[in-house]
């Protein structure tokens, strides 16, 4: 049995873990890629502070549900009374024939009395607009954001929030205590939103329970969009070489490292170039090696108005092995450097034994020991292991001992490959030897 100890591996990377916690997750870092010697990160492992190992799964990148909010304008209208308290049944409203709000006002008792009170008139309450000019449906709306007027710095007051789909039938849909506290400083403390549970929102009405009612600044809602968030990447810039044919650049790929998109640095100037993806594949039968194209794109960078536009990352299958080729149409003017993207796994490993914890990557012909999921983390749901504490990596560290060792073996296999070698020739010479004597002896006269 070969024996797993961090000392054979030629890099370590220090892991920090906050608190006690019985399993932890890890987002793979970049180093670990970087320095793989298997394909299949087959020789990542963790140990504790004794060396001892630890259990650990690897768990590919996955998708989660996010919400993100888009602000959308509001039109408001006040509504006027001679008190503050007032009744706001019965508002009487002029509307479009899109249903758009063109003046809202408080039923009057008479005329007489409308033109009375018109002095002494103060702001009762809010009535906001919250269609949308370019949708058919109300919009989907969770919160409602204020801003103060100009001329004001501090302010406290609740404020009442009801909705309706035609200003006539009004349901509550929060509460909400508002306020901006400012210091000689010119810095606010604010609270300055109401949420609510998502809901699709045509009109609003805000009245206030306590506090002076305001005119505000401005008025914004909040309109949830729900997909999935962005998920985290590595990258690293690969140099290139000369390839076979004088149309292509080489590219080798760290070893651990399955890329998701590539692309190409540009850094300056106007260029296009169109290519093909591929590797080489050596022939049995000739010493040549073929071309296998797998993806034809063009990369470019140009200046249009002082302005630079770049080609994005294109997504490449994973399968082309070690060395990736780019064959342009011609040959290229430019040698850019190629940037490869891939998507780091998560490790999850049970923190045992004696911390700190260590993890170790590069061993040549590592057997896997990553675990199933469950033998790592049982009955751990989805949700549960994506809120496990995180650990954080330090700086990767390298082992003389492990990369001597590894050099010294790269030099005997060398050395065997040329005593083969070798023997393959002398076996060669020896047979055509063999095969001329006996000709010589067939052709000599008797």
């Amino acid at each position: 049995m070969i024996a797993d100890v961090p000392y054979d591996y030629t890099h370590v990377i220090p892991l920090a873990v906050a608190g006690k916690p019985s399993v932890v997750q890890l987002q793979l870092p970049r180093a670990a890629y970087l320095n793989a010697r298997t394909a299949g990160l087959h020789d990542i492992r963790i140990f504790d502070a004794s060396g001892a190992p630890q259990p650990f799964a690897l768990r590919p990148p996955e998708s989660v549900a996010s919400t993100a909010h888009r602000a959308l304008p509001v039109r408001v209208f006040p509504l006027m009374a001679e008190r503050a308290d007032a009744p706001l049944a019965g508002l009487e409203v002029s509307t479009a024939t899109d249903g758009r709000v063109l003046s809202v006002r408080l039923p009057a008792a008479s005329a007489a009395a409308t033109a009375a009170a018109a002095g002494r008139e103060r702001l009762a309450a809010l009535v906001l607009d919250l269609r949308q000019d370019d949708a058919a449906e109300p919009p989907l709306v969770d919160a409602l954001h204020f801003s103060l007027p100009a001329q004001r710095s501090t302010y406290n007051g609740q404020v009442l929030l009801e909705a309706s789909d035609d200003l006539k039938r009004w349901e509550t849909v929060g509460v909400a205590e508002l306020s901006w506290l400012s210091n000689a400083s010119e810095e606010t403390l604010a609270n300055d939103k109401l949420d609510f549970p998502a809901r699709p929102m045509r009109y609003a009405r805000l009245s206030w329970r306590s506090g002076e009612p305001l005119q505000f600044g401005a008025i914004s809602a909040q309109s949830p969009v729900r997909g999935l968030a962005e998920r985290a990447t590595e990258s690293i810039l690969l140099q290139p070489q000369p390839g076979k044919d004088a149309r292509d650049l080489l590219y080798t790929k760290p070893i651990g490292v399955t890329p998701l998109r590539i692309g190409l640095q540009v850094d300056s100037g106007n260029v296009v170039l169109p290519a093909t993806l591929g590797s080489y594949r050596e022939q049995r039968r000739s010493a040549q090696a073929r071309f296998e194209p797998a993806l034809r794109t063009t990369f470019f960078r140009l200046e249009q108005n002082g302005k630079p536009r770049q080609s994005g990352d294109v997504a490449v299958p994973g399968w082309l092995g070690q060395q990736w080729v780019l064959r342009f149409d011609q040959p290229p003017a430019v040698r850019p450097a190629m940037r490869m993207v891939w998507e780091p796994a998560t490790l999850v490993f049970v923190a045992g034994g004696t911390p700190p914890y260590t993890l170790a990557v590069g061993r040549d012909k590592a057997p896997p020991a990553a675990r199933d999921i469950a033998e790592v983390a049982p009955g751990f749901t989805p949700s549960e292991l994506r809120a496990l504490e995180r650990a954080s990596a330090g700086a990767p560290r390298e082992q003389a001992e492990a990369l001597a060792s590894l050099a010294r073996q790269a030099v005997a296999a060398n050395s065997t490959a040329q005593q083969r070698l070798i023997i393959l020739w002398g076996v060669l010479v020896l047979g055509v030897a063999v095969v001329a004597g006996m000709v010589w002896r067939l052709l000599r006269p008797k």
